[in-house]
């Protein structure tokens, strides 16, 4: 069809209705009245609606400066620089993690966001919440520590990068006359890891601490590997656990990496922080090289680190940390009837120490929850007997399947009454599950950066989590194994700035809610499911522990805000006038 000539347009242009008509009025009023329903319904909306004046000053602010650098940070240009050094990789606000991380880090909004109070940790997995450069320092500073492999020699790259390795103390110092990266290296000879080190094919010791960093973490080119698949990404992911609890459970290492743990927690906002432990007996006292039978040694160790930290300077302000007990779902019956029966037995020795108990590993690969329910039913009667309170806070939904067994462990966990539930990818193609959880006041413990990491989304930006908290779903960010997928610190501000600068919807005030959340769902001290829900409900208006902490939360929270107004406000309000 031809285009109008100027005389025809200029004569239809008058029948064009202006944005100020009552016609287009009416429908832009219709279109907020509609968006406005909807916010009713978001998990976020009553703390949006009682923000002070301080905090909402604070939220326009800080989306100020998001847009900002959206606009100036995240461009075709920074996208042209990194497609020179990854092929067809697309740069955007939501980009994958690993490609954005280090343009993240120098940007003005994760200076705000790593300020931010961010309450309690409440997913995360002991062995990868250190950074291993940090550890392997202290490895090579600790007497008696050995290097040795199972499977033969580690003469080839294959076998550099496959065979079974462990790293851990021996009593009496080996030889080092052997190589266990030459052929002639015999299964299982200690070799003192300081010399292994330097003798490490094509660099010594600086390229044996880079081949053990390969060992146990992610590399960038392995986590935007897509076409790898699931599978592929989570073989890699359970390899690096098996090295890094080879060297982690020998109690100098344990304690300095409790610290460091602790350390960086409280330096990113975070004051508590409920922690998945599971491992098979390999805990050893300093100078011993027998495993402990049990789990009292270590569980010591645990309460003198964390009471130290605590009542130091550095400390102060620092709530402390609880250890959710998790079994591996592969495990047989015997295997995790026994584990279950660990921890009982150390839950009554250590109440204040287990908050509850968890089946981690990778769902699609794992035993789903209706296969578990004779070891899950078993495990309940003992509490009962034994007279402990071990609540469930379960894995499930960590799939990308659809009516599948691990989909389905979603229906098991709300109905085994999980208080919480484990990353539940897979939660928002159920709606009467949703509704199921949402009456039950189950919170879901979100990690998209371990979920994109591990292949179940391509970058934070197509994540379900916004479709959850449209629904009215209570939603947590935790960073899951930060270690072993690169963020370089156990903090969690690499999830909160991704969520902030990925999702339009969300905004500061959003990153409050679920922050506040973790707060809420937090599992302080033992309670009856009655007075769990019972705390969940009153918040800040309660009388307990929980209710005293969300209100320190907010004190921290009004304080931050007034930060953001302070150091940003003049700032922004000058760009907002247009300079």
């Amino acid at each position: 069809m031809p285009a109008f000539t100027d005389e025809e347009w200029a004569e239809v242009k008058n029948e064009v209705p202006a944005m100020n008509h009552p016609v287009v009025q009416q429908f832009l009023k219709g279109r907020q009245n509609l968006i406005n329903e909807e916010d009713k319904e978001r998990s976020d909306y009553s703390f949006r609606q009682n923000l002070s004046p301080i905090a909402r000053k604070a939220c326009a602010i800080v989306a100020r400066i998001r847009d900002e650098e959206r606009r100036s940070i995240w461009t075709p240009g920074l996208e042209e620089q990194i497609a020179q050094r990854e092929k067809n990789i697309t740069v955007h606000p939501g980009m994958m993690f690993s490609l954005s991380k280090d343009k993240m880090e120098q940007t003005k909004l994760y200076q705000i966001v790593r300020k931010m109070p961010k309450g309690a940790l409440l997913h995360s997995h002991c062995d990868a919440m250190v950074d291993y450069d940090y550890l392997f320092d202290v490895l090579f500073k600790t007497p008696g520590i050995h290097i040795w492999s199972d499977d033969g020699p580690l003469d080839t790259d294959s076998a550099r990068e496959t065979a079974s390795i462990s790293i851990r103390f021996r009593e009496k110092t080996h030889p080092t006359d052997t190589s266990i990266w030459s052929e002639s290296y015999k299964p299982g000879t200690p070799i003192p890891l300081a010399h292994a080190a330097s003798v490490f094919p094509g660099g010594g010791t600086p390229a044996f601490l880079a081949w053990l960093r390969s060992r146990c973490t992610i590399s960038q080119t392995e986590a935007v590997e897509q076409h790898h698949g699931v599978d592929a990404i989570w073989a890699k992911f359970s390899s690096c656990f098996r090295v890094i609890g080879t060297f982690i459970h020998y109690e100098p290492v344990f304690r300095v990496f409790l610290r460091r743990f602790m350390s960086q927690l409280h330096a990113d906002g975070i004051r508590w922080a409920e922690v998945r432990l599971g491992w098979p007996l390999n805990y050893c006292r300093e100078g011993v090289e027998t495993p402990e039978k049990d789990y009292e040694a270590m569980f010591q160790v645990i309460e003198e680190e964390t009471s130290r930290f605590k009542s130091s300077p550095e400390g102060e302000g620092f709530w402390g940390m609880r250890f959710i007990w998790s079994s591996l779902r592969a495990w047989d019956a015997r295997a995790i009837v026994t584990d279950m029966d660990n921890c009982i037995a150390t839950k009554l020795s250590w109440p204040h120490l287990v908050a509850g108990y968890d089946l981690v590993g990778p769902e699609d690969a794992g035993r789903p929850l209706r296969d578990l329910l004779p070891e899950l039913f078993w495990f309940r009667k003992q509490c009962a007997q034994e007279g402990v309170n071990i609540p469930f806070f379960l894995h499930a939904g960590e799939t990308l399947g659809s009516g599948s067994d691990t989909d389905h462990n979603l229906f098991d966990a709300v109905l085994l009454g999980a208080r919480r539930l484990g990353h539940a990818f897979s939660l928002y193609k159920h709606p009467a599950l949703i509704k199921a959880v949402k009456d039950k006041r189950v919170l879901v413990e979100s990690c998209p950066i371990s979920n994109e990491v591990l292949r179940l989304c391509g970058s934070v930006a197509s994540h379900p989590l916004p479709a959850l908290i449209a629904r009215g779903v209570a939603c947590n960010l935790n960073n899951d194994d930060p270690a072993i997928l690169g963020h370089d610190t156990a903090g969690s501000t690499h999830d909160f700035w991704l969520a902030l600068q990925g999702w339009e919807s969300l905004g500061l005030a959003g990153l409050g809610s679920l922050a506040e959340n973790s707060v809420r769902w937090a599992a302080f001290e033992d309670q009856t499911n009655e007075e769990w829900v019972k705390d969940i409900r009153e918040a800040s208006v309660g009388s307990g522990v929980k209710a005293e902490r969300l209100r320190e939360w907010a004190v921290e929270w009004e304080r931050f805000c007034l930060w953001v107004v302070e150091e940003f406000g003049d700032e922004e309000e000058k760009d907002g006038r247009g300079k």
